[in-house]
This record gives C-alpha cells, structure tokens and sequence, in this order.
C-alpha cells in the first residue's frame, strides 16, 4: 500500500507523534550528559536534576519578598492576559468577519483598512501601546488583540465571502432580510472557521504574550524568562518553555476537541 493511502488509526498517531519527541529528550540528555562530563559546573545544559532541583523552590516555596509561589503567579498571570486577548480577538473577528463577509459595501468600505492594519508588524507598535496605554495590562492584551484580531477578521470574511451563492439566494427567495442572511446562513457556517483561526492564532499570541511580558511587566512567564537570561539560569529557562509548550498543546487540544463536538458537521471528511 502507497504511503499516501494508509491509514493511522489514533492509538497509531499517538506513538508516531511521540517518536520525535522521545528522540529529542534523549538527544538532550546524551549532549547535556557529554558536556557536564566536560565541565560539571556547565549551565547551557543543564541536567534533569538541576532543573527540577531549581524548579521546586519556584513551585513549592513562596516568594520570601511577595509571598507568592513564582510560577504558579506567572502562570495565571499569562494565561489571564492570554485568555482575555484571545476572547476579545475571537469576538470582534466574528462581528467585523460576519460584517465584512455578508455586506459588500461595508466590505469595500473597510476590507482594506483591515488589511492595512493586518499587515503591520505588531510588535513596531509595542512602543505605540505602552506610550498610550502605559505599563499595565491593558498594553499587554493590546498587543495581542492588535497582533492576532485583524488575521482572524480577514479569515472569516474571506470565508464568508467564499460560501455558495446559492445558499444566500435561496435564504433570501424564502424572505430573508441581510441581517438573517448573516444569522441564519452566515454564522453557523462561520463558527467552525472561527475555532480553526482562534487555534491558528494560538502561536502568535504567546509569541506577542511574552515580547509584551519581557519588555515591560513584574510577573509572568515571559518576565521570568528574560529575568533569569542574565543569569544563565537554563534550568529555569528550559522548563518554563517546556511549560509554554505545554500549556498551547493543551489549549489547541482542547479547541479542535470543542469544534468536533459542537460542529461535527464540519469535520466529517475526518471521520
């Protein structure tokens, strides 16, 4: 049987996927094994033991200044900033997309505004954002809206716009008026997409999350990061990435489970 015709079952899947990362960490540990027998006092890579060793005081001691178990607070404190950029993206896509995808004038009106601002990298307007909205989270979860908001809105317009003609046709032959046109055909047809561009825009907005963190920001995944870099700390390093990865596996997981279980409809070329 052709490569191109075979078919992995999930379990399959599962132990395929887990190949390369299997490989990976022992790849890891054969170099980092190699360089501590060279140097014992070698920081780049750091041996399992050294970063669970640093790990445990940032998980299981409070901070002696704040109180606070350090990576527990950084972590919600991302995902807070994290989660309230991505509803307030995934929000306004649907709106403007369902606007810009059904109305044609409207579509004329602002598509290309949209585009303009898709366009610009979102990180030349950090400084923009922290000069008008200071220090504070608002710049932070602006940066995220900013970065990965108008992507999102281009995507469900063009999906719209794409959707067969007959569809609208029809809905309006039985009396429907533009708003029920966007209600009743657009929206369902929509919310699929949207999830599909929501798990998209995942990298990007830890990617816009932790630029944001590093540049201005006294808790987080991203501060800790570059807080700890000027001290070589790869044992602290390595697993907050590690966490990250973790963290948008989980999340992505989670979507693509959600869009199968409420639009199955959309996903049955997979089944």
């Amino acid at each position: 049987m052709r490569w191109v015709n075979r078919k992995i079952r999930p379990a399959q899947a599962v132990m395929l996927g887990a190949i390369p990362i299997v490989l990976l960490l022992i790849l890891y540990l054969v170099l980092a094994a190699n360089r501590h027998a060279i140097n014992p006092a070698d920081k780049i890579l750091p041996l399992p033991q050294d970063m669970a060793e640093a790990m445990s005081a940032l998980v299981f001691e409070p901070d002696r200044l704040s109180g606070q178990y350090l990576f527990w607070a950084d972590s919600f404190a991302s995902l807070a900033r994290l989660f309230i950029g991505l509803g307030i993206s995934t929000l306004s896509a649907l709106i403007v997309g369902l606007v810009l995808g059904v109305l044609p004038p409207v579509r004329a009106t602002f598509g290309p505004l949209v585009t303009a601002v898709a366009v610009i990298p979102p990180i030349a307007l950090l400084p923009i954002l922290f000069i008008a909205f200071g220090l504070g989270e608002t710049a932070k979860v602006a940066l995220i809206v900013i970065g990965i908001a108008p992507f999102m809105m281009r995507d469900i317009a063009a999906h719209i716009t794409a959707l067969p003609k007959e569809q609208i046709i029809k809905a309006q032959t039985l009396g429907a008026s533009s708003w029920q046109v966007m209600l009743r055909v657009a929206l369902p047809q929509a919310m699929p997409r949207l999830i599909q561009a929501l798990r998209l825009s995942l990298g990007p907005a830890w990617v816009f999350l932790i630029s944001a963190e590093a540049i201005a920001s006294d808790i987080g995944l991203g501060y800790r990061i570059f807080l700890v870099r000027r001290y070589l700390s790869m044992d602290i390093i390595l697993p907050y990435v590690a966490w990250i990865a973790v963290l948008a596996v989980v999340i992505d997981f989670l979507l693509a489970t959600g869009s199968r279980k409420l639009f199955p409809w959309a996903h049955g070329a997979s089944h």
